[in-house]
């Protein structure tokens, strides 16, 4: 496993029999880091610094499971869209290390496989959090990614802004529905030329739009 903190951050670690690489936690070192099975990260003292790593690792393609280190004070900062799988104490004990660890990574091995969706000249793959519109990488934010991708996966479906906040956001977001507007205005923007896709129903909410020839090459959702 792959640590992104240094050997303090969590002791317990150190007791277990896990091989463990201590890496400078930037994106740049490791993304180019050698193979593992997870990577811890230290969140006890900078929060933010920490949610924006997740995230760059995340968008950057990085498909191992991330666990966060983190102080009980730190716990109520951290919210879906960190991109985490999991979260620990740092004063947590061997037993609990090993036992998330081995959970995380069991998790990890028997998850589905990642959904790629095409159509209508957007491809956008779940597992590296990356959409392309012609063949041209897109520049989103993490929440204009999830927001995409969780209409792209239920085409021609409209949605309340109420229920993408719960939805994308997740049910914790104590901000207002504004928020998807703006977040729906950007999009369209970077989609250039497909701004279309992103419908809108009025005194409702969005929904994607997709071609009937391009059903074919969407996933199947349940409902």
């Amino acid at each position: 496993m792959t640590s992104a903190a240094d050997n303090d951050v969590l002791p317990a670690l150190a007791l277990l029999t896990h091989r463990i690489r201590v890496i400078p936690a930037s994106p740049d070192q490791l993304v180019r880091a050698p193979d593992s099975d997870l990577v811890f990260v230290d969140a006890r003292s900078n929060l933010a610094g920490a949610k924006a790593l997740c995230q760059i690792l995340r968008t950057t393609g990085l498909s191992v499971p991330l666990i966060l280190v983190v102080t009980e004070g730190g716990l109520t900062a951290v919210s879906p869209d960190w991109g985490v799988d999991d979260v620990i104490l740092e004063s947590a004990g061997p037993a609990e290390v090993d036992a998330r660890v081995r959970l995380t990574i069991g998790r990890a091995a028997t998850a589905p496989a990642s959904e790629r969706i095409q159509t209508s000249g957007v491809v956008i793959d779940e597992a590296s959090y990356s959409a392309k519109v012609h063949g041209k990488p897109l520049d989103l934010t993490y929440k204009e990614f999830e927001l995409l991708r969780f209409l792209a996966a239920h085409p021609s479906r409209v949605f309340t802004r109420e229920q993408l906040l719960s939805e994308v956001w997740g049910y914790d977001y104590f901000g207002g529905t504004r928020t998807v507007d703006v977040h729906v205005r950007r999009l369209r923007a970077k989609l250039g030329d497909l701004e279309g896709l992103i419908g809108t129903v009025r005194n409702v909410g969005y929904r994607f739009n997709v071609h009937e020839e391009d059903e074919r090459d969407l996933p199947v959702t349940a409902s």
